[in-house]
């Protein structure tokens, strides 16, 4: 119950964020535009809460928090008075209105260059991409990496946290193959080819690197209990962290992997577990959790365990000051941009299945995930979902922005508006492709928790 709770919190807390950044832009851009506006509201739905500013206009907080609008004057569907037919969004200029419009993808674009920012600025810790462990039997393998290596590069583009690398290997799903750079531990560069014919990779049952053939450097994880997941199995039963795990089912544990080992095959089954608490043992009925694997169901216990501290030369303290942070915000959103498009191709040309497609529960999924990670993971997620929530208004579809700045540029060359007729049925055609990618989500999100 925690989980959903903090998982719908974080979701609307999220969400509502993104909405009225995305929904200030195109008002902020009205109101230096000249035109005037009329209601702004985060949300739809029943009113929560609203508020006549000193402008008149209607500041709204609705019951569905699954989006917003601003409400523009416009003659077209309001009986406007004489005097205020200068402000009226139809009769402005086609670049105003064209500004108007891709001023809510572009705030977007911009939050999340502020967010990373701010990111970089307050800093973390961050791990080098050094292999752990590699599949002898597998592409990474054939390819003449070894453990110790670390990852430089993927198809020239530098490659200094493991998160970068995981960027740059999404762009090479349905690829045949991935140009590497790594460096070796005397320091000598080398490059390779790694070559992919048969590679498949499904996000929502397998890990990018694991289906590749290797695992990254990891420190030895203890049997001592680092984080219990709330509403978790563990926590159910009364496992706390710093728990040190002793025996389960009365077998003694030697070692972390030996743990993972005995629950993996166990999914949903009631098992005991004898922990080490205080200097006294403690014994605990767990019923196993379950997760979906490319193999299969495996069991889960819903814990992390306490591990050693990384060697220096292994990670590095990322901080930056405000110049800096503000080039690199600028390049990860730039990097999230292009892949979020490529992510779009991908879909499109069926690289990436559409069982694949995410909606609102899994969104809100992530976001409770991630703010039980911390600040700094919620504010990377943000940023993320802002990039995406950017592109995805720019698709040219009818109902969202990008339809209409295309019935703009069309405008532009033309020299005319777009018939309303056939704006009508442009905007029926989206709400109908819109309504059955939204229906495909959701639907996949009620597979992913069934």
């Amino acid at each position: 119950m925690f989980e959903i709770i903090r998982n719908i919190g974080a979701f609307i807390m999220a969400l509502g964020i993104l909405v009225a950044v995305h929904e200030w832009g195109h008002f902020i851009i009205a109101r230096k535009c000249g035109v005037k506006v009329l209601r702004f509201s985060i949300g739809f739905g029943k009113p929560l809460y609203k508020r006549i500013t000193s402008t008149g206009m209607e500041f709204v907080i609705a019951a569905i928090p699954l989006g917003g609008y601003v409400r523009m004057l416009d003659s077209r569907v309001d009986d406007v008075a004489e005097q205020d037919k200068a402000e009226s969004f139809d009769i402005q200029p086609v670049w105003k209105r064209f500004a108007i419009v891709a001023a809510g993808p572009g705030i977007n674009f911009l939050f999340a260059i502020l967010i990373l920012m701010v990111v970089a600025m307050i800093g973390q810790d961050k791990a080098k991409p050094f292999i752990g462990e590699i599949n002898p039997e597998s592409y990474m393998a054939a390819t003449g990496i070894e453990v110790g290596d670390r990852i430089t590069a993927v198809d020239g583009a530098k490659t200094k946290t493991w998160q970068a690398v995981n960027i740059e290997f999404m762009r090479f799903i349905g690829g045949d193959n991935i140009p590497l750079s790594v460096e070796k531990p005397n320091g000598q560069a080398v490059s390779y080819e790694m070559k992919m014919p048969n590679w498949e990779f499904d996000p929502e049952l397998d890990n990018m690197f694991t289906s590749i053939g290797f695992e990254p450097f990891r420190t030895k994880p203890s049997k001592i209990i680092a984080l219990v997941l709330p509403g978790g199995p563990s926590a159910q039963a009364g496992l706390q962290e710093n728990d040190e795990i002793l025996k389960l089912n009365g077998t003694f544990m030697d070692e972390w992997g030996q743990i993972v080992d005995y629950v993996k095959p166990r999914a949903n089954e009631t098992i005991e577990v004898e922990v080490l608490r205080n200097g006294g043992s403690m014994l605990f009925s767990v019923t196993l959790g379950e997760v979906k694997t490319a193999t299969g169901t495996d069991g889960r216990l819903g814990i992390s365990s306490q591990v050693a501290a990384y060697p220096e030369a292994y990670y590095f303290h990322d901080k930056s000051g405000p110049f800096d942070a503000l080039v690199k915000g600028t390049q990860e959103t730039w990097r999230l941009m292009t892949l979020t498009v490529e992510m779009l191709g991908k879909f499109i040309n069926g690289d990436v299945a559409v069982k694949n497609l995410s909606g609102p529960i899994s969104i809100a999924q992530g976001a409770g995930m991630s703010a039980s990670y911390g600040i700094i993971v919620f504010l990377g997620f943000l940023a993320l979902i802002s990039v995406n929530l950017g592109i995805i208004n720019l698709l040219p579809l009818p109902m969202l922005d990008g339809g209409h700045l295309m019935y703009f540029i069309a405008e532009w060359i033309t020299g005319k508006p777009v018939p309303d007729a056939v704006q009508e049925v442009g905007f029926r055609i989206g709400g109908v492709l819109l309504f059955t990618l939204m229906a495909v989500a959701i639907f996949n999100d009620i597979n992913r928790i069934t």
